[in-house]
């Protein structure tokens, strides 16, 4: 039976990350063994991980064209699979897939984070071996040290709650039609075979159901993605989008997102695209195509949106919250970060985070294409702002980490006026004749002040941080060559102040 994901997609790295990949050329019970333990002990919350084997690896990355694997070994493999993963302390044992990949055969091991880690394999599959604990570190199967022996100790039975079973709720719960639709969507050759399934068969392929057959309930995380009625075991499984008229809140509108995870942050980013994003078009003199520039990038919103849905807590009784304000939008999720981030760190735009909260959601999201890897929402959001010139956001959280919230402000050019305070008529006369660059001397000479440090960062390194002048060679910024120029949000400026003495 197929998986419930995209083959071509899994092998190329797109859907799950390299760490979570391991590729062989051969069979290699004892090696195989030791990787589904550390696989199933999930140590960092990551969603288990899948092993492939008929297909070489180099430098952890799959080689292609691959020779896949002999057919009369396929069965003998499995066979002796099961065997093996009896010996695994509790038993353990993956979802097993042959494929056809390129014109040979390959054998698929998924490996989702166990229910009643820690689990212990032994070493070798000789007479009298010893046992041992394995985790995952980066991208290799290891033995854990004493402290992380201690800390997988104590993650006894602590199954993530996305991961956990929903007692509530039953199998009919599940809507067979948004799981075919999400099974399509994915590229998975699962969703052809759903005609011929039970409910039962596909929850288990899909690990969104656990137990006895004649105890089957469905996980949180399947009520969250493929129930139409979430809110009966979820209510506050929503977004809210919140538009303040002024600054003070006293007067808003609101728009509240619900039913299935991906299909309400589909509509509240689509919300957010039509009813917050505005583009402004630049004409450039320097060059024949317009600059474009929006008030909020999209791609910043959609990714910090994602990773609200991804890593807030779904037993909180909180919804997440979309403020926008004039000023400014905040994306509020709860609770805060988990440890070791805190404020400080999320000041410095220090994300070095280990462990994770949810950890089939994100699975589900990334088989979407609606969050990426691990660790890469904040770097996308930060090049996306850069890219559309826009200042950088504010992570915060308080000390007890209840809430974790994201501060976008709008590009200079949606506020052009709030540029133009606290500047005297030099700086507008600075503006204006480096609308040609200018070297700092013949900048101070024309509005008649001496070449000294103190004039030189009132007159020109102020409107440098206020980006309305820009160096030439930013890369050398005391270049004896260092020449200064006005930049796009500094001649949209000086074209407002003309709009506004031509009104008077």
């Amino acid at each position: 039976m197929p998986l419930p994901i995209n083959i071509n997609e899994l092998l190329n790295g797109k859907t799950v990350e390299w760490d979570r990949i391991e590729f062989r050329e051969g069979w290699n019970p004892e090696r195989t063994l030791r990787t589904i333990c550390a696989f199933a002990n999930d140590f960092n919350n990551w969603g288990g991980g899948y092993i492939i084997l008929g297909v070489a690896e180099n430098n952890r990355q799959p080689v292609f064209p691959h020779k896949g694997l002999p057919l009369n070994q396929i069965d003998k493999i499995q066979e002796e699979l099961n065997n093996i993963c009896r010996r695994i302390i509790p038993n353990y044992f993956p979802i097993v897939e042959p494929v056809d990949y390129q014109g040979n055969k390959i054998l698929i091991l998924w490996c989702p984070g166990g229910s009643n880690r820690p689990y212990k394999a032994p070493e070798t599959l000789g007479h009298n071996p010893q046992y041992f604990y394995y985790i995952r570190r980066y991208s290799s199967t290891v033995q854990p040290t004493r402290d992380e022996e201690r800390e997988l100790m104590g993650m006894a039975n602590q199954i993530p709650f996305d991961d956990q079973i929903n007692h509530k709720a039953e199998l009919n719960d599940l809507d067979l039609s948004t799981i075919k639709v999400f099974l399509n969507e994915i590229g998975s050759d699962l969703e052809s075979e759903i005609p011929g399934l039970s409910i039962s068969e596909i929850a288990r392929r899909m690990n969104i159901a656990e137990g006895a057959n004649e105890n089957l309930l469905p996980k949180n995380v399947g009520i969250l993605f493929f129930s139409k009625n979430i809110h009966r075991f979820f209510p506050y499984a929503k977004i809210e989008v919140i538009t303040f008229i002024d600054e003070n809140g006293s007067d808003y509108v609101e728009k509240v997102f619900d039913g299935p995870l991906h299909i309400q942050l589909r509509a509240a980013l689509d919300y957010l695209n039509k009813m917050v994003v505005t583009e402004k078009v630049v004409k450039s003199s320097q060059k024949a195509e317009s600059n474009r520039f929006y008030n909020y990038p999209y791609d910043a919103l959609e990714e910090a949106l994602c990773n609200a849905v991804y890593h807030r807590a779904y037993d909180n009784d909180s919804s997440i919250e979309v403020r926008i304000y004039p000023s400014r939008v905040d994306i509020i999720s709860f609770p805060g970060p988990l440890p070791p981030l805190d404020n400080e760190k999320l000041k410095s735009f220090t994300f070095d985070v280990r462990k994770y909260r949810n950890r089939r959601i994100g699975e589900f999201l990334k088989e979407l294409h609606l969050t990426e890897g691990r660790a890469t929402g904040v770097p996308t959001i930060l090049k996306s702002l850069e890219k559309n010139l826009s200042p950088k956001p504010i992570f915060e959280t308080d000390d007890a980490r209840n809430y974790f919230k994201t501060t976008f402000y709008p590009n200079p050019l949606f506020n052009i006026v709030e540029l133009g305070k606290d500047l005297d008529l030099k700086h507008f006369d600075v503006l204006r004749f480096c609308t040609s660059p200018q070297s700092r001397g013949e900048i101070l000479d024309y509005i008649e002040l001496t070449n000294h440090t103190k004039n030189y960062e009132k007159y020109i390194v102020l409107l440098i941080n206020k980006l309305l002048l820009e160096r030439i060679i930013p890369d050398s910024p005391k270049s004896p060559k260092q020449k200064y120029s006005t930049t796009i949000f500094g001649k949209e400026l000086l074209a407002a102040l003309n709009k506004d003495k031509s009104k008077d």
